[in-house]
């Protein structure tokens, strides 16, 4: 079969009108957190909320295609849900077009934003090309689903995981490892022998500042330098710029492997605290403090130390003259964490809480190539550039989230 046997439509000519006359729409003020039936909304999440509202409900014909016209987003909806109060589109392909398989070739579709614009009139002209074999066009989508699904079990993985090393890292600096009695500080609960101490009397604390831009000489070297934003990827390295001797000297400074790396001003505050340790020397800007140890406990052991009280730290957090979010370097100075007077059970700690880490790096690449994965069948299968009959996924993985609850 070659591509000679598709064919190509605007994606208006490609759908069918709705009839949904007499349906409400839910309110975003009325969603329920649980509820009879999922409310489905122009937001990227696939439910949005839940209802009882049985007025509300849509149950044919099915399935549909949810088009968020201001987000771009779109959803397959197989079985019975209300709508939420604006900007939603219902779609339904023509007989001829298979629905699911409608649903990805929408995805691929370049639809560019227009801002809060809406944009199904855009969408309407967009092309779609599509096979006339209605058993090509389910088998294709079918390969898109079986690895969306597996990308989206990565997902799952990779949330519980990260639930687990949470909830370990809360008991670990509540009950240390050593079975000893609890006892009331002004931090909380913690192991009778351990002590709450303030980042000051644990780490030398310095800041950063951003080489002049115009000054071509200070970004000409590698010397990695670390902006707030950087700090927010999963992993450091991600996205970080390089500057020289000469703009380390000029604006920065230069803290040794190691040290912790904390962010003390930017909207990047307002949920959580970004707080990483660095492998490598490295330079930073104004909008971060450098922890440097002073030699009684190590960068990684800190970083989990005053993230397991994040929210305390989070409580100190103030609005700046421009609205972003700032951490007074007072405040730092002060923060007290829990702290074992035994070296061992701190390395101990810091080694669990890695194994975690470490499988949560391995799940994140895993994703990431499970994401690019499914972009390039989308585009490829989409396109005709490749055909179904031409792939092996017997690669993909089978991922149970319960068999990683098991190990974890």
């Amino acid at each position: 079969m070659t591509i000679e046997s598709w064919t190509t439509e605007s994606v208006g000519n490609c759908i069918v009108p709705i009839s949904v006359a007499g349906k409400t729409k839910i309110q975003s003020r009325n969603y329920q957190p649980s509820g009879r039936f999922p409310v489905v909304d122009q937001g990227q999440g696939q439910i949005a909320g839940w209802t009882d509202d049985e007025s509300a409900v849509i149950e044919a014909p099915l399935p549909l295609v949810v088009f968020g016209d201001h987000t771009r987003a779109f959803k397959f909806l197989d079985i019975p849900f209300a709508r939420g109060a604006d900007g939603t589109q219902l779609l339904r392909p023509k007989p001829g077009v298979d629905p699911l398989f409608f649903f990805y070739a929408c995805r691929a579709i370049d639809l560019p934003a227009r801002g809060y614009n809406r944009h199904f009139t855009v969408l309407k002209d967009k092309t779609l090309s599509y096979p006339t074999d209605d058993s090509e066009q389910k088998a294709i989508a079918a390969v898109l689903l079986q690895t969306e699904s597996a990308l989206m079990k990565q997902s799952e993985l990779l949330e519980t995981i990260e639930e687990f090393k949470r909830a370990a890292m809360t008991r670990l600096f509540t009950h240390g490892l050593c079975g000893e009695t609890l006892k009331e500080t002004e931090i909380g609960l913690m192991p009778e022998s351990w002590k709450p101490r303030t980042i000051l009397e644990l780490c030398e604390i310095f800041s950063g500042g951003t080489p002049r831009k115009s000054v071509a000489e200070y970004w000409k070297g590698d010397i990695p330098w670390v902006s707030g934003k950087d700090l927010k990827t999963p992993t450091l390295e991600d996205a970080i710029d390089h500057i020289s001797v000469a703009g380390v000297e000029a604006a920065s400074r230069l803290v040794p492997p190691g040290s912790v790396l904390l962010l003390v001003r930017g909207m990047g505050l307002a949920k959580d605290l970004p707080v990483a340790v660095i492998n490598r020397p490295m330079a930073f800007n104004q909008d971060v403090k450098a922890l440097v140890s002073r030699g009684e406990y190590s960068g990684q052991f800190l970083r989990s130390a005053i993230y397991a009280g994040k929210n305390r730290l989070l409580s100190q957090i103030v609005p700046s003259a421009h609205g972003t979010m700032t951490l007074n370097l007072s405040d730092v100075e002060t923060f007290k964490v829990a702290c074992p007077t035994d070296p061992d059970e701190a390395s101990d700690v810091v080694e669990i809480l890695n194994t975690f880490d470490r499988k949560i790096a391995v799940h994140r690449k895993k994703r990431a190539v499970l994401a690019e994965l499914f972009q390039c069948l989308l585009h490829k299968l989409m396109s005709g550039e490749i055909r179904v009959a031409d792939l092996d996924l017997s690669a993909l993985p089978v991922v149970s989230v319960e068999a990683e609850e098991a190990t974890a």
